[in-house]
């Protein structure tokens, strides 16, 4: 699931979202026009916006509200989306939470995906939910950097304040997607199958499913690594083989551990993994499981989360803190931020990785 993508990639990779400048559409010379503008060089804020899409099926309404809170910041935007597995009391209860909740009210930067999809996990239904997320905050909003895909079942190893700090020092249409060419074995049993994804006719869940005969190995599917099309393939797949693959990094800064022989899912981390999981610098982690105690452990030593609160940040005001909006581009960096700048450092900087990219 994991996926940073640079708004100014998506934007070139899918341009039917039209910039403040496109008004006048009715004029003869319009396409003409169009194609012989030279866009004007981007302003950012020296702080860097990220816009979130978390997602939960049946039973993650709990465990996708304290993704929310460990992962919010009011600089930043939010889409939330449980899949139509849920049930629709599920569903209302999540959009009453954030409608009623003081300061979500207050800053309006959390949006409920009303109109719910079927999701299939692995199925190319999963991109639809991950395009609609980014058409949402796309039509509301132009001013975020970066696209962030989780699910309710990811969970922050840093602060918000910790990220935006770190990303401040980056370029903007850097990319953050995992991706290899090197398939083995996943050629004839991840690749060549067909598959069908139900979701995409069916108001009930159910996996996808093989169809006969297998093809040729598509050379265009060569950068896959997932089980099947997820959203993160589709996305990994066009922005390594567009103009853009110089602003691809090859991590997704996320730390998640396999079993050997590697399943369908990922380990599902506890206590254990923590050592691992500092080490890695990663920003997020998954899979977990709701409640467990390594969520404590998370919260309590590197989120400095209390009482199922906000993550503190330099942003909070009020008593209890963060019950009142600050100033929401004060920033307080603490020791994640510097784990996270050794990656990101290793990633970036290093002409080896960089030449390694797309190997």
């Amino acid at each position: 699931m994991g996926l940073v993508s640079s708004l100014h990639t998506i934007n070139s990779i899918f341009p039917i979202f039209p910039s403040r400048a496109m008004i006048n559409q009715t004029s003869p010379y319009f396409a003409e026009a169009k194609i012989n503008q030279v866009p004007p060089p981007p302003t950012h804020h020296p702080v860097p916006k990220f816009a979130y899409l978390i997602s939960g099926s049946r039973g993650d309404l709990d465990k996708l509200w304290r993704t929310l809170f460990a992962l919010y910041h009011p600089w930043n935007y939010y889409v939330v989306h449980l899949d139509l597995e849920s049930p629709l009391e599920e569903r209302l209860e999540l959009a009453l939470r954030v409608e009623q909740h003081p300061l979500l009210a207050e800053v309006g930067n959390v949006y409920v995906n009303n109109k719910s999809n079927m999701v299939t996990y692995r199925g190319p239904t999963m991109v639809a939910n991950t395009l609609h997320a980014c058409s949402i905050l796309l039509k509301r909003h132009k001013d975020w950097d970066w696209f962030i895909n989780l699910s309710a079942s990811d969970y922050p190893l840093v602060t918000q304040d910790d990220l935006l700090d770190t990303f401040s020092d980056l370029k903007r249409e850097l990319n953050f997607v995992e991706h290899t060419s090197r398939l083995g074995w996943k050629a004839a049993q991840r690749a060549m199958p067909l598959i069908i994804d139900p979701g995409l006719y069916q108001t009930t869940k159910s996996d996808v499913f093989w169809v006969t005969p297998k093809r040729n190995l598509p050379t265009a599917f060569k950068l896959f690594t997932a089980y099947k099309l997820s959203a993160k393939d589709f996305v990994s797949e066009l922005v390594v083989v567009l103009r853009v693959r110089p602003t691809v990094v090859n991590h997704d800064m996320h730390y998640i551990s396999w079993d050997y022989p590697p399943k369908q899912h990922p380990h599902t981390l506890s206590v254990n993994d923590t050592a691992r999981m500092i080490a890695s610098g990663a920003a997020f982690a998954r899979k977990f499981k709701q409640d467990t105690p390594v969520l404590d452990r998370i919260d309590r030593e590197l989120l400095g989360r209390e009482n199922g609160s906000f993550t503190p940040g330099g942003w909070c005001a009020g008593e209890p803190l963060c019950s009142r909006l600050g100033n929401p581009t004060k920033l307080r960096p603490g020791r994640g931020a510097e784990r996270l700048r050794r990656l990101i450092g290793k990633l970036v900087l290093s002409a080896k990785i960089r030449r390694q990219q797309c190997s």
